[in-house]
């Protein structure tokens, strides 16, 4: 089986077992952080089942309306709703993997991992009062490099993003003139810089624009063999993104708590810029739609049981035994047809 990608980062991932048995149709729509893994993931669980899994990576804005309005199966966002939403809307969400947000820069002849930021340094950037990279602060971090006397360009998400939440939040924490005129949200007023689409689009601007600097998912990072910096976390340590970084962070999370934000966590190995990403199904299930609902339920329990290797490879980091033990007995008390049974037994 071919995996395809068109520009906008959908791919239509179709299984067929060796007894041609009736293909179902699951249809998802949001965060492009986790689509490099959903795909994956469909592709081997394609291996024995007759699904076909149709997810559209547009931004989480864009899956939440798309679930709310009740136009595919499941929803995907890195952007957690608040419970008072899950009720207002009659979601329920449950986390899939956990990733790291990064800083990604072009500037020819510097190695991943070589430039250090800050909170404070990073939210200069891109609030636009620092706009050279040979600009004193970023100089006092990397006393070891030659930064070049060069335009800094800000490329930022131009879609309601999941990501651009992770980001922002993590800016609010940390830089205090952020957080009183810009904020957090999975779309806000950028005070500079060029808009991509999705994380593919802001991935493809950075490698194209010399000079500039951007956010992305980890494994876009790494995929596009884009130049990541280090970050101080909240313990003032100099870190790496990496699976061991994002572990770290996510021991501190309440996962009681739908509304689960992982940035700027304690620790002195945890990456400031974590989080997990999260799938939205409707709690009450339309008859027309239980065999897909379903079968999207199925493949992520697959994946649990299963995606651990695919998700390593990719850089994300999976969900504690114990959480995912956890989610499963939720999908039997929330997820219910229309006769209250459990969707999935």
């Amino acid at each position: 089986m071919k995996l395809k990608w068109s520009a906008i980062g959908l791919f239509l991932a179709t299984f067929l077992n060796a007894q041609s048995a009736p293909v179902i149709t699951v249809t998802g729509a949001g965060a492009s952080f986790p689509a490099p893994i959903y795909g994956l993931w469909a592709e081997h669980y394609g291996k024995d089942h007759p699904v076909a899994l149709n997810y559209q990576s547009i931004g989480s804005g864009g899956g939440i309306k798309q679930i709310t309005a009740g136009t595919v199966d499941f929803g995907a966002s890195d952007k957690p709703l608040k419970k008072s939403e899950l009720e207002e809307k009659g979601l329920y969400q449950f986390p899939t993997v956990l990733g790291a947000v990064v800083p990604v820069v072009n500037l020819p002849g510097i190695k991943p991992g070589s430039i250090k930021l800050n909170g404070q340094v990073l939210g200069d950037i891109f609030m636009g009062t620092i706009t050279k990279w040979d600009d004193p602060k970023i100089k006092a971090l990397n006393a070891n490099i030659k930064l070049p006397n060069k335009k800094i360009t800000v490329i930022h998400r131009s879609d309601g993003s999941g990501t651009t939440f992770i980001f922002t939040n993590y800016l609010s924490k940390v830089h205090p003139e952020w957080k009183e005129k810009v904020g957090s949200d999975a779309s806000v007023k950028w005070p500079t810089g060029l808009g991509g689409k999705g994380n593919e689009g802001v991935a493809v601007f950075v490698k194209q624009v010399e000079g500039s600097i951007g956010y992305v998912e980890y494994s876009y990072a790494v995929s596009n063999k884009l130049t990541y910096t280090q970050l101080a976390n909240k313990e003032k340590v100099f870190v790496s993104p990496s699976k061991e970084s994002v572990s770290a962070a996510a021991k501190y999370a309440d996962w009681k708590d739908p509304y689960v934000i992982l940035t700027d966590q304690p620790g002195k190995e945890s990456w400031p810029i974590t989080g997990a990403t999260f799938i939205l199904m409707h709690k009450n299930v339309k008859a027309a739609n239980v065999k897909s609902v379903k079968a999207a339920l199925e493949f992520f329990d697959w994946a649990y049981k299963n995606g651990a290797a695919d998700a390593s490879s990719l850089n994300y980091v999976s969900l504690p035994a114990e959480l995912i033990k956890d989610i499963r007995a939720q999908w039997k008390a929330q997820i219910k047809d229309e006769k209250g049974n459990p969707i999935l037994g």
